[in-house]
This record gives C-alpha cells, structure tokens and sequence, in this order.
C-alpha cells in the first residue's frame, strides 16, 4: 500500500493524470478484499492488482478510459457472469482519475495573459508567466503565478518543459513568438498555442522552414484557441482555456489551429504567399 500511496504523490507532483481503482465492496468468493488498489500511471504501467485475471484486465480498460476521460465510475462486476470466472462473486471497484495541478506556461505578460492567467488558475493550473519586462511580470499582475524575468527562448533551462506540460505564447514580439515556438516545439509539452492571425502564424512557419527546418508541429495549436469569435482580452482568454479544457477531456471542438492545413503546405512549397494562403477557404482538395 504504501508503494502505491508514494505512486499516487508522484502522479499528483507531475500534473499527468493516472486512475486509480479501488474495490469498494466484495460479495461472496472475490480475489480481493475491499480497500485492495490498482493505479495505472501516466505512462501507462500499472501498480498493485485487484486480483488478477479477466477482472484486472476489465478494470485495467476502466482505467485507460477514465485516465483518457477524466471521469470518475463505478463499476459492479458478477465475476461468473460478467467475466467468466470459476469464483463466482461479485466487487464493487471504484475508478477514478489520478491528477495534479497540470502547468500552464505563459509567455508573455501582456494585455491577454492577465485575464487567461485568473481563469487558468480558477480551473486547476498551476501558472507560470515568463516575460524579462518588471514593470509588467508583476505580483500584483499575476497573483498566485511564478514569475520568471527571462525572455521564451532564454528561460528555457529554468521552465524545464515535460511532456505533461501545457505552454501558451503570446509575447508583445513577432520575433519571440517565433522563437518561443521554435524554442519549445522542439521540447517536452503537452501542448504548445501560439497566438496570433493564420497569415502570421503562416508567415511565422515559412521562416523557420526556410532557416533550416520546422520543429515537431503534432501539439503545436496556431492560432490558438476555439473558434469563437473572441475579440477582447477577455473572449480570447475565454477561446483559450477553451481549447485547454477541450483537450484535457479528449472533447471535439472547433480549434483555429492551422499547422495542419493544407495551405500551409502551399506556402512552404513557395506556391503561395502567406497573405494569398490566409484569404483562401481552409479546404483545397
């Protein structure tokens, strides 16, 4: 038990999500005891057991489901008629997602990393706000938030990046945005936003293709956010954490992300501007 509890810290500690399944009730011949745990990490190795056999493995696809879906369930099992086994009981096992406080890394401490800062912390991020200007990466800007005086590419060694990380540019500087995206695409992250128009985000792209090679694009969202409409700081703060939210539980939704448009392909061909590409319908085929 307590190499799991000492399991449980470390999940809580890296802000990746596990579940954790723990048998509730038992009836009749179980192959554990009530209070019996089985963790499945982050990565995807498991801990402990909850007897073994055909009700390890139905519980085990509980837990990938749970640790996808962040939802917690309550599973109640006729071991001989549900699983086919000789013992004949019943368990109850509650599952349940495993999760820290996940980070989000703000670059930039401008007019709409305030407001996505507050709402980022209001729904679970422990937030991080990277900007070398002291007049705005201020305590009282961003209360509650570690404040790094660096700019993106600089504060990389301090950041650290994991891969369970989520990161957000949005400097007041076409050239740090480039910078931090091709600083940290190329690092551990769970996700990586870039703020900005799709012809910037184009234009941004075509640079760095040209300078010697994209980085990685697979969790790179630019533009950021949900298609709302956002205008203010406020709505944009909104689209983003959004997008977050979205992601978190593996939900469906309207990203701008355009990285995998197939105008980007054009332009990098040199076939088209980054000014043509954005004035096009997004589908060409």
């Amino acid at each position: 038990m307590r190499e799991i509890t000492e399991a449980i810290v470390e999940v809580l500690r890296s802000g990746a999500r596990g579940a954790l399944a723990t048998v509730v009730r038992t009836s009749g011949s179980a192959p554990q005891v009530a209070g019996a745990k089985l963790l499945l990490r982050p990565e995807g190795a498991p801990l402990g057991t909850i007897g073994g056999g055909a009700v390890e493995r139905a519980v085990l696809d509980a837990l990938a489901e749970c640790a996808r879906e962040g939802k917690p369930r309550l599973l109640q099992l006729d071991l001989g008629r549900d699983l086919g086994m000789c013992c004949g009981g019943r368990m109850e096992v509650f599952v349940e997602p495993i999760e820290g406080s996940p980070r989000l890394v703000i670059f930039g401490a401008g007019h709409v990393a305030c407001p996505t800062a507050a709402m980022a912390r209001r729904v679970g991020f422990e937030v991080w706000v990277v900007d070398d200007r002291e007049e705005l990466n201020t305590e009282e800007r961003f209360p509650g938030c570690r404040r790094l005086l660096a700019e993106p590419r600089e504060a990389a060694p301090r950041v650290a990046p994991t891969s369970a990380d989520w990161l957000f540019v949005v400097t007041h500087d076409h050239r740090l945005d480039e910078e931090a995206l091709d600083t940290y695409a190329r690092l551990p992250h769970r996700y990586l936003g870039v703020i900005g128009s799709q012809r910037k985000v184009f234009r941004i792209l075509q640079r760095l293709h040209l300078a010697g090679g994209l980085p990685p694009l697979e969790r790179v969202y630019a533009p950021v956010g949900l298609d709302l409409g956002a205008v203010t700081p406020e709505e944009i703060a909104v689209s983003v954490l959004a997008e977050l939210v979205a992601l978190r539980h593996g939900r469906p939704a309207a990203h701008l992300r355009a990285v995998d448009d197939p105008r980007l392909h054009r332009v990098l061909q040199g076939e088209l501007t980054p000014e043509d590409a954005a004035t096009l319908p997004r589908r060409l085929d």
